[in-house]
């Protein structure tokens, strides 16, 4: 069984290619989905190494708070601390911006927990400030400049990456004003002294109390035993974030720190799972234009003494292989791209590394795999295997389906229409997959279209920087690059399985008068047709579903989205007929020059 499915793979290789990509391409897609995020946490793992980051990081008020968090250096399970250090919100002046700041007091030695790893310059100094690196890099300020800090200016005398707060944008709150972040809605206003997507920086503690002389905020710093019982931690100790000794460990600042991968991971696993619809119905046509082109072969394996089920599972066996190997390469592809579709943020050390691929990500992504090549080839598997032996050897024409109110339709149009007409009602099956793969690709599209008209308006809104935007754009590119490119293997695809199954009535028409230019336009005309019925459902309600499907999912505001206007919509559809169109006339100008003779 094997042998033969090897050897109809070999001598069938460019339909084994398209087969290979079209489950290759959900397969990546996937991967990348799954281990985006774990790719992107390797630079905060290498942070918390340099910098001696903190399993746990406390902050309270002054008086009985900072009693109370003094008493946590002793608490059960901490090895290690250092602070408390005081903190104040303040307003920074550099490169004629004005930013919100938290200004955290800092001793010149060393620190035994949380001491920043300095990239450009030292540490703190009287009359020096350090800037967190991510800040700095939005403020465009680095070592040597001069900032304003509460009315008094500060030489900036070094850069610094920390693992106790995620890096700008980002930020964990320690002050006891409260923070902030993302953009503010147009018909809302801040409260008084709210600071709004505050930066990081330090400061000496004698300089700090020169500003403030009374801090009414105070940080600490933890190690503990065991830090994956940081949560736990937390727990008994009374510090959930919000309460009167808030708390943050050092998952959840990891969490904070790989938010823009999770919002890459979720549009990836949703493009996955519209490529995957696209490759179920690009696999059906597939294998149901070579069914048709395999039904002698069917017979002759029956008459050598093939039992149907034999012959069944040869037929499955071929598209099964080519799934076990498209999952593999999507595997190993996924893994290796991950990293360059995180952000290399300034305010972490390091670089996002290969992904390691868990046995559960290995199981699902080979599941997903064969359950599509299952599920295109089954049914057609099954019925090409208990179809007769004599009618299989005899490969006749498949006779067509009367339909009375399509005859009197197509009977009163040119010739291209009227064969167009027939040669769709002979495959309705393929004519619904052809309607949902191009309802699916404009779907896609349509929602395509709304994102990148919303980051267009993020690095004014607050939302994302113009880096964070930069690496959403490249995670829509490569979205956009395969679902475009498994649409064009499908629209071809579909085009050359009806040019297969129709082989037999198209040499009927043309030995009855039809030209080859008439068959060329009819095939072409047959493809289009449900391309524009598609795109039209693609746009609404498919597009219009699927960004409700992904607000819902995301906890998103669907007001602050900018949807796709009239003309952009009738575009699409029109760009989508014509592309069909273009993609289709190639297989339907071959096959519309089949010599008739040969075929009959």
């Amino acid at each position: 069984m094997s042998r033969l499915a090897l050897r109809d793979l070999r001598r069938r290789r460019s339909e084994a290619v398209l087969l290979l990509i079209a489950i290759l391409a959900a397969t990546t897609t996937l991967t990348l989905g799954l281990v985006l995020r774990d790719a992107a946490g390797d630079p905060y793992e290498s942070t918390r190494a340099a910098t001696k980051g903190p399993d746990v990081v406390a902050n309270a008020g002054q008086a009985a708070g900072l009693a109370e968090l003094r008493k946590l250096a002793t608490a059960s399970g901490v090895t290690e601390h250092s602070g408390p250090y005081p903190v104040i919100a303040g307003k920074l002046e550099a490169s004629g911006r004005t930013s919100d700041v938290q200004v955290e007091g800092r001793d010149a030695t060393v620190a035994a927990v949380d001491q920043p790893e300095v990239t450009q310059g030292g540490w703190v100094s009287d009359g020096g400030v350090v800037l967190e690196a991510a800040f700095a890099n939005s403020l465009d300020v680095g070592v040597g400049g001069s900032v304003t800090l509460g009315g008094r200016s500060f030489k900036v005398v070094g850069v610094a990456v920390t693992a106790a707060m995620p890096p700008y944008p980002g930020s964990s709150c320690m002050v006891a004003v409260g923070c902030m972040n993302g953009a503010v809605p147009d018909d809302k206003a801040l409260p008084p002294g709210l600071l709004h997507n505050p930066g990081l920086v330090w400061l000496t503690q004698a300089d700090v109390r020169s500003l403030t002389p009374d801090p009414d905020s105070y940080v600490m710093n933890l190690k503990l035993a065991d830090p994956d019982e940081a949560q736990a931690f937390v727990d008994r100790t009374g510090g959930e974030h919000g309460g009167a000794m808030p708390m943050q460990t050092w998952q959840n600042i990891l969490e904070d720190a790989t938010e823009l991968a999770r919002d890459s991971q979720i549009l990836l696993l949703i493009g996955a799972w519209l490529l995957g619809l696209l490759a179920v119905a690009s696999l059906s046509v597939l294998v149901g234009g070579r069914m048709a082109d395999q039904t002698r072969r069917v017979g002759l394996l029956k008459a050598v003494g093939g039992t149907p089920s034999l012959v069944a599972a040869v037929l499955l066996a071929e598209y099964l292989l080519v799934a076990v190997v498209a999952a593999a390469a999507g595997l190993t592809i996924g893994a290796l791209t991950a990293p360059l579709l995180t952000e290399s943020s300034a305010g972490l050390v390091g670089s996002a590394g290969t992904a390691s691929l868990t046995w559960s990500t290995i199981a699902l992504v080979t599941a997903v795999a064969l359950g599509v090549a299952l599920v295109a080839t089954a049914v057609p598997a099954v019925r090409a295997a208990r179809s007769s032996t004599v009618s299989a050897l005899a490969d006749a024409a498949r006779p067509p389906r009367r339909t009375g109110w399509l005859i009197a339709i197509s009977a009163r149009l040119p010739v291209p229409l009227l064969l167009a007409l027939r040669v769709a009602a002979r495959r309705p099956r393929r004519v619904v997959l052809a309607v949902v793969s191009i309802a699916v690709t404009v779907s896609g599209i349509y929602v395509l279209l709304v994102l990148n008209a919303f980051l267009g308006i993020q690095p004014d809104a607050g939302g994302y920087d113009e880096n964070q935007v930069e690496t959403l754009r490249h995670v829509l590119l490569v979205w956009t690059v395969i679902l475009l490119s498994l649409a064009a293997v499908n629209a071809i695809v579909i085009t050359w399985a009806t040019v297969l199954d129709n082989r037999h009535a198209s040499a009927l028409a043309r030995a009855l008068g039809a030209t080859p230019q008439e068959m060329t336009v009819a095939l072409a005309v047959a493809q289009v047709l449900p391309a524009l019925v598609g795109a039209v459902l693609g746009v609404f309600p498919g597009g219009w579903a699927l960004f409700a499907a992904i607000n819902a999912i995301t906890g998103g505001d669907s007001d602050k989205a900018t949807l796709p206007v009239p003309w952009q919509l009738i575009g699409l559809v029109l760009a989508t007929a014509l592309a069909v169109a273009a993609l289709s006339a190639v297989p339907a100008h071959l096959g519309g020059r089949r010599p008739v003779t040969a075929t009959l």
